[in-house]
């Protein structure tokens, strides 16, 4: 009898380690989100939801003091800052929102905005700030998102650290198109990551394509608004400073976007990560929260004087 429960258990176990195997080899993208989220929730971070003009907004959050918002990129989610945001908690109350569209933020289907983001961004800072200006921190996306924001509502934001995106129009057009075989997956991959970082496998390229043709990426492409964000000579007057913190290999919105954006606004401060890409909450998380935590604790870049010259280096 007993050698027979055995046998059982044994079989149960195999099984449930194949299925465990199939799972992360199927959808290893979500298997990656969902312990990044877990990182989170492990980290005392709590999960809640907003009611928003867009829907149903989900934020995680932890800290006291004054507000500091995260923003992910274009197809991720909230865990994306899961090394990065416990290191705030002490100084900050951090709120890290799934963008509108994104993870468990609604919208869940149909094209999808960038005034969606605005609007889930909205009522997540009138929710929590309680009238204080905020700090928003943003990569890629969720960079553009924090300054277009900042340009419409000037009063409600201190300051934006940006990494990896911007308002402006990008400057590798041959890598915009959403992924549609491995070796294109392969190629952006080529693009955001640093030489000696781990390549993904094939595995994971296969469902990178399979996501980018169904998930908020390929919804954005289907929206008509996008256009309409893009801040091409109408930066001169930008009022809120901005700190600039780019991974130094970033070549899908390489350092001449950077350099771009600090030279279009008129309080900016320009920090290069080392051997770093275009996602370092996760290529990189304890380079960057130092970085980021120096660059919170300095005063904010000042407006430039007129004699300044706008291509000065950067700090």
């Amino acid at each position: 009898m007993f050698k027979k429960v055995l046998l059982s258990l044994i079989v149960l176990l195999v099984v449930i380690v194949a299925a465990a195997a199939f799972v992360v080899w199927r959808y290893p993208m979500a298997v990656f989100n969902w312990k990044n989220r877990r990182a989170l929730a492990s980290a005392g971070f709590s999960e809640h939801t907003i009611e928003s003009r867009a829907g149903t907004q989900t934020v995680w959050e932890k800290g006291s003091g004054q507000i500091l918002i995260l923003l992910h990129g274009a197809g991720d989610n909230a865990g994306s800052f899961a090394q990065v945001a416990p290191e705030f908690v002490s100084r900050y109350h951090v709120v890290v929102p799934d963008l509108a569209g994104h993870a468990e933020s609604a919208p869940a289907d149909g094209p999808l905005s960038i005034q969606s983001m605005l609007d889930g961004l909205d009522a997540v800072i009138n929710a929590r700030s309680g009238g204080q200006p905020v700090i928003l921190v943003g990569n890629s996306l969720g960079a553009w998102i924090a300054t277009v924001y900042a340009n419409q509502y000037p009063e409600r934001v201190d300051r934006i650290v940006a990494t990896g995106g911007g308002p402006l129009r990008g400057e590798r057009n041959d890598l915009a198109q959403l992924p549609a075989t491995r070796e294109q997956a392969a190629r952006i991959f080529e693009a955001v990551m640093d030489r000696g970082s781990p390549k993904p496998p094939g595995f994971v390229l296969d469902d990178i394509v399979r996501q980018a043709q169904s998930g908020p990426m390929k919804r954005m492409s289907e929206s008509n608004d996008m256009e309409h964000f893009l801040l091409d000579g109408r930066l001169q007057g930008f009022q809120v400073p901005v700190d600039l913190v780019w991974g130094e290999s970033d070549q899908l919105v390489p350092l001449a976007y950077a350099r771009r954006m600090q030279e279009a606004m008129p309080a900016t401060r320009l920090t290069i990560i080392p051997r770093c890409g275009h996602v370092p909450q996760q290529e990189c998380p304890s380079s960057y929260a130092t970085i980021l935590k120096n660059t919170l604790k300095m005063q904010p870049p000042a407006p430039r004087r007129p004699q300044e010259s706008k291509k000065s280096k950067p700090s």
